[in-house]
């Protein structure tokens, strides 16, 4: 889990914790005020409230009192809910305590009631002023004084307006406040969980909800050994698809975020192009080139990382039919002393070379390799059929631009000739009409590079122009590919031996 994710968590449980303590802090916190508070208990009809001339349910004095058609009861409890005692001089009024209003409807009777333990408080109301009607609808309340906890009722009976009209009650404190506290009537259904209990609840499941969700609607941080930005990935089309795959696991492990794109042309073009431009501009930090081989010793500027060994193949066409051929036949072939197979015990038929431009990697290391130094002869043909350049080569000889197209020319030409890195040589990749070749019995085996014996191999050098910053795209790039578990195993499935395994750290550290 990043930093984002643990801040946005942790402010979700703060934010939980908070919406629970809040209701209750505020609640102390008022409690601790002067407050007195007042509720309607109760306002129900007692009247007959049906139409004039229907008949009549009520009984007795209800039937007998006149003016009882459309009578009310209200009942109003007024209580002390801090945590303070409300004196008598507490009460602002001069005259009296509190004001109760019933809007529409008149006072017809009243009475008040107190349990024992409040019994004290009778005197308040027995004695002047007492309880008041200053008007049809407005009662004035006297100065009662309450201790926290106590409280006394007001039952009024009213007539005309409806059950259910406004009822208020007016007044102030001294150094506290009242208020109006909620009291379930007669007919209401009490609910199962508090209004306070029930906020408390949403809002710490919003809350809750929030700390859970909001992580996944962010964005994620990078993972720590991963860069953004832009990277261009040049050189060796020999290692082009290892490439390739390297830049699509990099941008999924690091979120789809670099843009790494591949653009292979040749080794050596890869590595002038690199050489060029950063003594024009002074630096490429976006570009890194790939070579099959090390660098021309003129380059001086340039920082080597050496990523893998990679191996290579002659593949011929499968109408050779030989499947092993000496080093020193190898040598005699490119010489041009060897014209037809059937030299070396194979079908009638001339050697056509199949061979890459200059700039390949994969030709510089055949040269270095297994040529012993001596380039090849030089191109007499253009389309690898017919000669169609006049020069001293006693063999027929073409150069094409990619791994690919050799590939492809060696499988449809009988007596061809070419080379290759692996893993483009090998089934299920390889074209069919072609097959590999070992060199003096052995095979290219990345498993068996330690032992020796197989001579066309190379050492995957990566350029870059001058060191890169540790927290650069490209540096990150580079210790995806030597260090990280899938950089080595994306290069290991292509057929090459990642440098950054025991066995590659020493076959990488000898083949200089």
């Amino acid at each position: 889990m990043g930093w984002l994710e643990i801040a946005l968590t942790t402010a979700g449980l703060l934010i939980g914790v908070v919406s629970v303590a809040t209701p209750f802090a505020a609640d102390r916190r008022a409690r601790r005020s002067k407050r007195v508070g007042f509720r309607k208990q109760m306002d129900i009809a007692i009247g007959h409230n049906g139409p004039a001339g229907e008949g009549d349910p009520r009984f007795g004095l209800f039937n007998d009192l006149p003016g009882m058609r459309d009578a009310t009861l209200v009942l109003l409890r007024i209580e002390n809910d801090g945590s303070r005692h409300v004196e008598a001089s507490d009460y602002i009024d001069a005259n009296h305590g509190l004001t109760a209003e019933f809007p529409g409807r008149s006072i017809q009777a009243l009475d008040v009631t107190l349990t024992d333990e409040h019994a004290s408080l009778w005197s308040h109301f027995e004695d002047e002023p007492g309880l008041v009607v200053a008007a049809p609808g407005t009662l004035r309340i006297p100065k009662v004084p309450l201790k926290p906890g106590a409280y006394y009722k007001i039952l009024v009976l009213l007539t005309g307006g409806s059950e259910g009209d406004k009822v208020t009650v007016a007044g102030d404190i001294k150094d506290g406040k009242l208020h109006e506290n909620h009291s379930l009537t007669p007919d209401e259904k009490p609910p199962v969980f508090s209004s306070r209990a029930r906020w408390t609840t949403v809002t710490l499941g919003v809350a809750l909800i929030a700390a859970a969700t909001l992580p996944l609607l962010t964005p994620s941080p990078l993972p720590d050994d991963c860069e953004s930005g832009r990277l261009r990935l040049t050189g060796s089309t020999a290692f082009a698809p290892v490439l390739k795959e390297l830049a699509q696991k990099y941008r999924g492990h690091c979120g789809d975020e670099p843009r790494i794109t591949v653009a292979a042309r040749g080794s050596r073009t890869g590595v002038r192009e690199l050489a060029l431009s950063g003594e024009e501009s002074g630096s490429t930090a976006g570009v890194i080139a790939f070579s099959d081989g090390p660098r021309p010793a003129s380059y001086t500027r340039l920082s080597e990382s050496r990523i893998a060994v990679s191996l290579f193949t002659l593949v011929a066409h499968d109408d050779v039919r030989l499947t092993n051929l000496s080093v020193a036949d190898v040598r005699r072939v490119y010489r041009g002393e060897i014209r037809n197979w059937s030299q070396l015990g194979g079908p009638e038929l001339p050697v056509v070379l199949v061979s890459r431009t200059s700039g390949s990697g994969t030709r510089s290391a055949l040269t270095a390799r297994v040529l012993a130094g001596a380039d090849e002869p030089p191109a007499s043909s253009d389309d690898c059929v017919n000669r169609t350049a006049r020069t001293a080569a006693r063999v027929l000889r073409c150069e094409l631009d990619s791994t690919e197209q050799v590939l492809d020319t060696v499988a449809h030409t009988p007596g061809a000739l070419g080379y290759s890195e692996l893993r483009a040589a090998s089934p299920p990749d390889a074209p069919k009409g072609l097959h590999r070749l070992t060199l003096d019995g052995h095979a290219p085996n990345p498993d068996r590079l330690d032992a020796g014996g197989y001579p066309y191999r190379e050492i995957e050098y990566a350029y870059t122009y001058g060191r890169p910053p540790a927290d650069s795209l490209a540096s990150s790039f580079l210790s995806y590919a030597v260090d990280n578990g899938t950089g080595k195993g994306v290069v290991a499935t292509h057929g090459h031996l990642p440098c950054g395994t025991p066995v590659g750290l020493r076959v990488c550290g000898k083949d200089d």
